[in-house]
């Protein structure tokens, strides 16, 4: 039940995106948007949570880790309560609904990024890497269901959805209250300057690789989100599909990502060498999806390419997701996978306004673009990554990497 009350905070994160995604060119005509302003929706919400995951992330660290997620939910429901209403009753709708998403993307912010924190700080060794595999399983499967729950909410009236993220949200609070036992007392004591100089010293040390790694993590959101956003715009405009149908068509890609992500959360345990392999393979894996795509218009044949990207996403996030959390001591871990979810953030939100440009400029443009992304950070993690040839027993049974001195 630990692991389902974890599971269910970052669930409850890709519902505000994920869910959103079919129900945008229906929100398009019905507010009279232009095709930017709808991609608003995403990306304010992605880039209030960026810039407030990081103050977050130290507040977990000088407190604890309930104290930030239990407030950010009911911060995240609120805002979706605000942003449905707005749709509903309020005349200037698009500004009170934009109000709503930043407030919600303040409230994400103290979700995923501390539940990877908080299992850190709760699982040791290989269980550690198979729990984060399975948060990061659960992140897609979040993103696997959403397309289809906003469809069909979106049956009801297109703004159902707003009034569905209190509910989701009260259910994650209640596991989190019940069933997530902290092992270790607030860290107020630790002064301000002393943590800064800390977190200098663990850039300083690892920095090459760990930027590296956040990079890779962005991509990753970054070509998800404007791919979702390009699929759900051409299959109603030129395939005419719509609802239930489209949510489920557009729940196969991330579906291949959630199961890879759980296999190879499961797989990797801590042998850090693997690891950096896994994630060169996946980004290979989407640079050859991409750059194959162009040559692909037909719908069945698109999507039989595609999820080649998809499972090379699977394979690349359960990596980065373990190398970073087992970098750093428990008292400076939140906020350095915070740091990490931020970019993970302003991936996601990036990647629909500028695919949206790069759509009105080429499709074939679009492709070779993301190709070329995708292999330059598969370059980098090749010469930044770098692990040890072997691992010793002291070092595998607590941490991924020694622990670092801040002094």
């Amino acid at each position: 039940m630990t692991i389902a009350a974890i599971g269910s905070i970052p669930l409850i994160l890709v519902l505000g995106n994920s869910m959103l995604i079919p129900i945008l060119p229906k929100m398009k005509a019905e507010l009279n948007l232009t095709q930017f302003k709808v991609s608003l929706i995403i990306t304010v919400f992605s880039v209030a949570a960026a810039i407030s995951i990081p103050l977050l992330g130290y507040l977990s660290d000088r407190f604890t880790r309930k104290a930030i997620i239990i407030p950010s939910l009911i911060l995240y429901g609120a805002g979706g309560l605000l942003a449905g209403s707005a749709a509903a009753w309020f005349s200037q709708a698009y500004m009170w609904i934009l109000t709503g998403r930043i407030i919600q993307g303040i409230g994400a912010a103290g979700t995923a990024p501390i539940a990877m924190a908080l299992t850190g700080d709760l699982f040791k060794g290989g269980q550690q890497s198979k729990v984060l595999g399975l948060v990061e399983a659960s992140n897609g499967f979040g993103k696997v269901i959403s397309p289809i729950i906003g469809s069909l909410l979106a049956l009801i009236v297109w703004y159902a959805a707003f009034f569905f993220f209190p509910i989701f949200c009260l259910i994650s609070i209640l596991l989190t209250v019940f069933f997530i036992k902290e092992k270790r007392t607030k860290n107020d004591h630790l002064p301000v300057k002393n943590y800064v100089k800390g977190l200098f010293t663990v850039f300083k040390q690892e920095g090459r690789w760990l930027f590296t790694a956040y990079l890779a993590g962005a991509t990753c959101l970054f070509t998800l989100f404007g791919i979702l956003f390009y699929i759900s715009d051409i299959l109603e405009k030129t395939y005419k599909i719509d609802g239930v149908l489209k949510g489920a068509i557009l729940a196969i890609p991330l579906l291949f990502m959630t199961t890879t992500s759980y296999i190879t959360g499961s797989k990797i345990g801590k042998r850090m060498k693997l690891m950096k392999q896994l994630i060169i393979i996946g980004l290979l894996l989407m640079t050859v999806s991409f750059s194959t795509l162009v040559f692909f218009h037909r719908l069945i044949p698109f999507f039989s390419i595609l999820v080649i990207s998809s499972i090379g996403t699977g394979l690349v996030l359960p990596c980065i997701n373990s190398f970073i959390t087992g970098s750093v001591s428990t008292d400076r871990r939140g906020f350095v996978t915070s740091l990490y979810g931020s970019v993970r953030f302003l991936g996601a939100a990036f990647g629909p306004p500028i695919y949206g440009l790069l759509m009105e400029w080429s499709r074939i443009g679009m492709f070779l673009t993301t190709a070329g992304l995708t292999l330059f950070v598969a370059i980098l993690c090749l010469f930044t990554i770098r692990v040890k040839k072997q691992e010793s027993p002291e070092e595998t049974s607590d941490s991924l990497f020694q622990k670092l001195q801040f002094n």
